[in-house]
């Protein structure tokens, strides 16, 4: 089983233009979708969708019309659990705006506060939902009201309860949320982009080259963190893990909306590394579901039914 904790949900609406956005111009959309959103549900839903039990752990108040898409998912896929933590704010609401080109422009607005007594309920529901599950995926923002070391706390207190039959522990966040678990939480694998792999490491990115980016990740990997997974758009990606590197672009596709591509890139590694797939297949995985979300339109999960069916060279890098 694998447990993903989303601790700063969204309400994504995306709408479609029939042509570029023009800043500041009155313009007719073509489409508008809404899904339940936030990178840990994201990761959930493409889990759920290959047929792997996977439980996605959400702050959420009673009432929230936000359950109403949560339970849609849900209802579309057997495979997807959740476990909903009473909060007294409403989930945010995100907007991303798509044109034919498949440029994206996103609007994030800030959540509602949680309590310290909030705060502790949802890293309490995590270290339950998390026993026996193979993989806990932390993924996203943190809302107002949360500390940056908060991932931190809830690595420390799963591998507490859990002991030796912890899961393997993923994070894909960013700032300071990422630099906390990073520096004290020692998790199994990372997935951010290059530039916030830029950012972590302290220093500049001159280029997207896998070369330059592996050598940022050797500077975390193995020291600080298990593998990184490091997701370069359109170039694809770098896996880097203790025992080697790789690097891999994207089959051929037409792009529709590249949000949550990033979060599917991550549901698909944790599907191939849940099937004990060697790094090489993994990072394969990876590049599949990603390309798979941005071929599709809004935040939508992809299923394995949406796979591009182009190759995917996989290059050890020396």
């Amino acid at each position: 089983m694998i447990v993903t904790l989303t601790a700063h949900p969204s309400l994504d609406r995306t709408l479609t233009l029939p042509a570029s956005l023009q800043v500041g111009e009155v313009q007719g959309a073509d489409s508008a979708r809404e899904d339940a959103g936030g990178k840990g549900i994201n990761v959930a839903r493409a889990v759920a969708a290959a047929g792997e039990e996977c439980t996605a752990v959400v702050p959420l108040a009673p009432g929230d019309p936000f359950q109403a898409l949560l339970r849609d998912a849900t209802l579309l896929e057997s495979a997807l659990h959740t476990c909903l933590v009473p909060v007294g704010g409403r989930v945010r609401a995100n907007l991303a705006i798509t044109d034919p080109a498949g440029v994206t422009t996103k609007l994030n607005l800030p959540g509602a506060r949680l309590s310290p007594d909030e705060v502790a309920a949802v890293v309490d529901a995590t270290v339950a939902a998390s026993a026996h599950a193979g993989w806990l995926v932390l993924a996203g923002s943190l809302p107002p009201g949360v500390s940056d070391d908060f991932y931190v706390r809830v690595t420390r207190a799963v591998r507490e309860a859990h002991g030796a039959a912890a899961p393997l522990i993923a994070v894909d966040t960013s700032g300071p949320a990422l630099a906390a678990v990073v520096a004290e939480g020692a998790p199994d694998l990372i997935k951010p982009n290059d530039d916030e792999l830029a950012e972590l490491a302290g220093t500049r990115l001159e280029s997207t080259d896998p070369a330059a980016v592996l050598a940022v990740a050797r500077s975390l990997v193995p020291a600080r963190v298990g593998a990184a997974l490091v997701t370069l758009g359109a170039q694809g990606a770098v896996l880097v893990t203790a025992d080697g590197a790789w690097t891999a672009g994207p089959p051929p596709i037409r792009v529709m909306s590249t949000v949550g591509a990033g979060d599917s890139s991550l549901a698909g590694y944790v599907l191939a590394a849940t099937r004990q797939a060697r790094p090489e297949e993994r990072l394969r995985h990876a590049i599949r579901y990603g390309a798979a979300a941005a071929s599709l339109p809004g935040s939508q999960a992809p299923t394995p039914a949406d796979l591009p069916a182009g190759d995917v060279t996989v290059t050890r890098l020396p």
